[in-house]
């Protein structure tokens, strides 16, 4: 049920897939540990704190190993929603959102996040609070920061660490989360912990462990210092008119809501989509044959938590849940995931016929997109840059 993590996961990810560097690493791990030590005193790390690093033997091979995997299917919009929105979490949700209804009405007051949007993302983050990560956030920071490949990013990550053990907000056995160093109940890397971590019961610490206070304030602070509006909603499902113009998707296009209207965008009923001072983008999860969605500046704040069309959506979708909103009315039917090889071969394939998808890499980023795009301009198809396996086989078969 958990997502990648906060939005500096995201760059992770892109980051994750550099193949893994063949030079040997020139120190040991323990004189490694020892420089990172020196540099931790340097900057007032208390040497009480630093016994943490003592338990610190070697790196963790299981970190290794989740960070050089890849998955060996992109996953569809129709399996990343399933996954995570269901009957039992919708009910989980609503019970949630009555039981906390005192806290998220605080909260809701001094940062303008509405309770059924905190909950969502306390849902698909760490499926409230029940999947936070089983991995010491030492151990695997270390592990990331004494390999060459983004040593330095994380050594950062694993130096905030210690200065958020050494004020004392969490003791080194229980500073738990993901292999990635992604923590707590939010999923917070520790510079976004530092950043935005709020003591919402002024207990003197920040706990987004445990204490539900600290939890929903410091989610709902990142998100208003993101510029979150508690006067809009996320966005909607809406239907697209005949002969419509997909090369109009896509987050980097916005347009006011008026003029999404003068296309002939309407609401699900059939009724013109209400006209506000709003921009919004339109969002084609899974190409012209899925639901088309419009999207407001609260989906772009979402992304900010997690650069992700899938995860915005899926956060927005199930808060809408929560408040007796309908499923997505336009799922595709059986949808196919392709696999990295497959979008491999596409991005090969588009290249040798004239259509620019950069280096083959086997993910579906903005240049791949374009270039499908391109691709289907040339023979009259929908331009909605959906990498499918149809494509695939037209483009096999050219």
């Amino acid at each position: 049920m958990k997502s990648a993590s906060t939005f500096l996961l995201f760059l992770l990810f892109l980051l994750f897939c550099t193949p893994l560097s063949v030079s040997a690493q020139e120190q040991t791990f323990q004189e490694w540990l020892a420089e990172l030590r020196a540099e931790a005193s340097a900057r007032g790390i208390s040497d009480a704190t630093l016994l943490a690093l003592d338990e610190l033997e070697a790196p963790l091979e299981r970190v290794l190993e989740l960070d050089n995997s890849q998955p060996e299917f992109v996953q569809t919009f129709s399996r990343y929603l399933s996954l995570r929105i269901t009957p039992l979490q919708i009910s989980r949700g609503q019970d949630l959102l009555q039981q906390h209804g005192v806290l998220l009405e605080e909260v809701r007051r001094r940062y303008g996040v509405q309770p059924h949007y905190l909950v969502s993302f306390w849902a698909v983050e760490s499926n409230y609070g029940r999947a936070t990560g089983g991995f010491s956030v030492l151990q695997a920071l270390a592990t990331l920061a004494f390999d060459p490949r983004r040593a330095d990013f994380f050594r950062r990550e694993l130096l905030t660490a210690l200065q958020i053990i050494d004020e004392g907000h969490i003791a080194p056995a229980n500073m738990s989360g993901s292999w990635a160093g992604a923590m707590g109940q939010l999923q917070f890397l520790p510079s976004v912990f530092y950043s935005y971590g709020v003591d919402g019961d002024n207990d003197g610490r920040i706990d987004i462990w445990n204490s539900l206070p600290d939890i929903f304030h410091s989610a709902a602070n990142f998100l208003s210092q993101s510029g979150w509006r508690d006067d809009e909603r996320w966005g909607r499902e809406v239907v697209l008119p005949s002969g419509f113009d997909y090369g109009q998707t896509g987050t980097r296009i916005r347009k006011p809501l008026q003029e999404w209207r003068e296309i002939g965008i309407t609401q699900l009923n059939g009724a013109p989509i209400p006209v506000a001072d709003m921009q919004a983008s339109l969002v084609l999860p899974a190409g012209a044959a899925g639901p088309a969605f419009l999207a407001y500046d609260n989906f772009r704040t979402t992304m900010a938590y997690n650069p992700s069309t899938f995860y915005a959506l899926t956060v927005g979708h199930l808060a809408d849940r929560y408040t007796g909103g309908p499923p997505i009315q336009r799922m595709p039917v059986n949808e196919q995931a392709m696999s990295v090889a497959d979008v491999t071969e596409l991005q090969e394939l588009l290249n040798a016929a004239g259509f620019d998808s950069g280096a083959p890499d086997g993910r579906v980023g903005s240049q791949t997109r374009g270039a499908i795009r391109a691709y289907q301009q040339s023979l009259n198809l929908p331009m909605d840059g959906y990498a499918s396996g149809q494509l695939l086989e037209s483009l096999r078969n050219k």
